[in-house]
């Protein structure tokens, strides 16, 4: 049954992967200047690569969390790590002045498009990490293979909210120029909320 606490780990993780980053502003370039088509499919490649990581991180921790409880708690030191790492780059965001897109834009057939959002984000580390750690942070030391792959399944659901929802979005020059407007705003809630929940993870007992 899904409680308040998932909801709302559900909801950090939307947060976490709408925030700037390489994959969302491609899609968000990519839909701007070549078209919503274009987008969706350079975020069809994008959700191919984060759900290869999801997939191989689950596997590889329903292993060893079970065998060896100090993993749980070296990722969980990781994972608030990362949350602070993402408050500091939203509040660098916020501080600056810059564009909020970069709009690079990716063109050729569908697959090759589709090919390169994969890339991008199988070749980003902090694309494992960020699943490794919500593994961790979320879930019990000792927790089966049904309950890892479980999670997963529950968050990729917003991923898939997020990265093609990125595509639909920024292909309308109207919420491109509302999002230009408030970004910054955006950017300290962000900043906001994973300090906050740094701060959580490592001031818990568990």
């Amino acid at each position: 049954m899904i409680g308040i606490e998932w909801i709302a780990v559900w909801v950090a993780w939307v947060l976490a992967g709408g925030s700037p980053g390489p994959a969302t502003l491609s899609i968000a370039g990519t839909s701007m200047n070549t078209g919503r088509q274009a987008g969706l499919f350079f975020s069809l490649g994008v959700l191919a690569g984060s759900a290869t990581w999801g997939l191989a991180a689950a596997a590889g921790l329903s292993a060893v969390m079970q065998a060896n409880a100090w993993v749980f708690e070296v990722l969980r030191y990781c994972g608030a790590g990362y949350l602070l790492f993402l408050a500091l780059k939203s509040l660098r965001s916020a501080l600056s002045s810059n564009a909020v897109v970069q709009q690079r834009a990716y063109t050729g057939s569908a697959w090759m498009i589709f090919t390169k959002g994969a890339l991008i984000h199988l070749t980003n580390p902090k694309a494992i990490l960020s699943w490794a750690s919500i593994y961790s942070l979320v879930l019990q030391p000792g927790a089966g293979s049904g309950a890892v792959f479980g999670l997963f399944a529950f968050l990729y659901s917003g991923s898939i909210l997020v990265f093609v929802g990125y595509a639909f979005l920024f292909s309308s020059s109207k919420v491109v120029a509302v999002y230009s407007r408030l970004r910054r705003w955006f950017e300290f809630v962000f900043a906001g909320f994973f300090g906050v929940a740094s701060l959580k993870i490592l001031t818990a007992r568990v």
